[in-house]
């Protein structure tokens, strides 16, 4: 697919801009339209008037929050989004296979890849609606396993996220859930986390939603209610051998659930909560919620 106009959103923290320019220009071919983000906006208003501009394809250069925002806009508008990952977590880009250290390489990715569809999600909480290419959720979440130390991720591997989940645990309470799957029944249930996902790979490899999938026209979402130390060694062993090394390995086709660690799939996940918790939008805290709705919207968005 040949790009006629492009346009560029990038994060001015993330990355300095002579180099992004140089390595656009070396890239890239035809007109390229830039936008700079900023603190009021991460992107939505610039994407935005990309899409006005009549760019065919956008590309969000900054972290997890610069990419939520861009994809927010060009969902079901008919623009391609390119991702040059410059965040911690990078976690679309990481699920899609996007070069992460290669600014060139994730350029070259935009101007040669194949267009593909992917669904996205959306949250209702609060009266905002946001949409989210990622996870959202409360408790033990997906932004504690992101910033997991980088330095014991390298000594340590998989045991670096059991170390970070043990921390975590150790603060969470269990709440009373009143949850909702599709037009199925309201069941009771209780927990400290609930993970709602488009995609479930986190750094490391790492599958905190070993079924997700980007274009299944499913959200998956995984409920933890590990209490004491006995139920959190299960999770542990749930997150990081059934649903991690088995799974990489071929012993496992299928997440496994256990006592302590629920997967289900649904098109819309409602949940009404006993307490408020802290909330999270594809990493992004904002702040506590009672009530939220999650669903997804079927191949909405191409990326390349």
């Amino acid at each position: 697919m040949t790009i006629s106009r492009l346009g560029v959103i990038w994060n001015p923290s993330k990355i300095d801009e002579e180099q992004l320019r140089t390595a656009v220009a070396e890239s890239i071919t035809g007109e390229v339209l830039w936008w700079e983000t900023s603190e009021d906006d991460p992107g939505r208003g610039m994407a935005a008037a990309a899409v006005d501009e009549g760019c065919d394809v956008v590309v969000a250069v900054g972290g997890d929050g610069t990419v939520r925002a861009v994809a927010e806009v060009l969902a079901g508008s008919g623009v391609a989004l390119g991702i040059v990952p410059q965040g911690t977590g990078n976690l679309l880009a990481r699920n899609l296979g996007v070069p992460l250290d290669d600014l060139n390489a994730a350029l070259e990715r935009v101007r040669d890849g194949e267009p593909r569809t992917i669904d996205i999600g959306w949250v209702e909480f609060g009266g905002e609606k946001r949409a989210f290419t990622v996870m959202v959720g409360f408790g033990v979440d997906a932004q504690m396993l992101v910033e997991t130390s980088d330095d014991l991720k390298d000594r340590a591997g998989w045991l670096a996220y059991v170390e970070a989940m043990g921390r975590a645990l150790a603060g969470t309470e269990m709440t009373d859930i009143m949850l909702t799957l599709d037009d199925g029944e309201a069941q009771e249930v209780r927990g400290h986390t609930m993970i709602v996902g488009n995609c479930g790979m986190l750094q490391g490899g790492i599958r905190l939603l070993p079924d997700a999938v980007l274009d299944d026209g499913q959200l998956d979402l995984l409920l933890v209610s590990a209490d004491g130390a006995l139920q959190w060694l299960d999770t542990v062993r749930s997150v990081v051998w059934d649903n991690g090394i088995r799974r990489v390995f071929g012993g496992v086709t299928e997440a496994v659930s256990t006592e302590s660690t629920r997967h289900v799939a649904a098109q819309t996940v409602s949940v009404t909560l006993e307490s408020p918790q802290q909330f999270e939008v594809d990493g992004e805290e904002v702040g506590e919620v009672s009530s939220f709705v999650a669903s997804v919207q079927p191949g909405a968005l191409i990326v390349r």
